[in-house]
């Protein structure tokens, strides 16, 4: 897979693939954006001649990847937003039915009234945290100024700290599998400290 990444590394693919995958898994949570978004900043940090002082032209630019991944973030937050907005009675119904969703929606709805949008940008670490979060402001009709600067800032703080680990991996132990493994486990356990801080908020 590293070198399947690799190989995209030269073209402007590659970032039309971390978009995508970012925009697309605010529906499907399933999908590995963090994952992807990992493996292209470590084949960037791999080949970016750090050590020979020589950067090739054909690796992602750290930082369009970095902007590429938050733009991504914060349009499909947009777009579920905008969706729940618009869904009416029968997402209410559907939320009803579920206990996870009505519970988040209570709290984002809550958190937002006093101005604690920090749970917007900590359900963005946590696994499927972004779409409870961005369906829940939605339905719950929540004004875009009590949002979107919030879905900004923790499409912004996710993109870094994932750009952050690949390429820091990437640096230290070069494009191998025990840097990629090593930077998932990070985003997995800020995962799971996410999800720890959302269910105590």
């Amino acid at each position: 897979m590293l070198e399947s990444v690799g190989s995209l590394t030269g073209s402007p693919w590659i970032y039309a693939m971390v978009a995508a995958s970012v925009l697309l898994d605010v529906f499907v949570p399933v999908l590995p954006s963090g994952v992807l978004v990992i493996m292209a900043a470590t084949a960037a940090a791999a080949g970016s001649g750090a050590a020979t002082g020589h950067v090739p032209a054909d690796v992602p630019d750290i930082l369009l990847l970095t902007l590429c991944a938050t733009t991504a973030s914060v349009l499909g937050d947009l777009v579920a937003y905008r969706l729940a907005w618009r869904g009416g009675a029968r997402l209410d119904r559907a939320l009803a039915r579920s206990p996870r969703l009505s519970t988040a929606q209570e709290r984002l709805g809550t958190a937002l009234a006093r101005g604690g949008g920090a749970l917007v940008v900590l359900a963005r670490f946590a696994p499927a945290g972004r779409s409870v979060v961005s369906l829940g402001a939605g339905a719950a009709r929540r004004r875009p100024r009590e949002f979107v600067p919030w879905s900004a800032l923790a499409g912004l703080s996710w993109a870094m700290y994932s750009v952050a680990l690949g390429y820091l991996g990437g640096h230290w132990l070069g494009a191998t599998w025990l840097a990629t493994g090593v930077s998932l486990l990070a985003l997995f356990a800020a995962g799971a400290a996410a999800t720890y801080l959302v269910r105590r908020a």
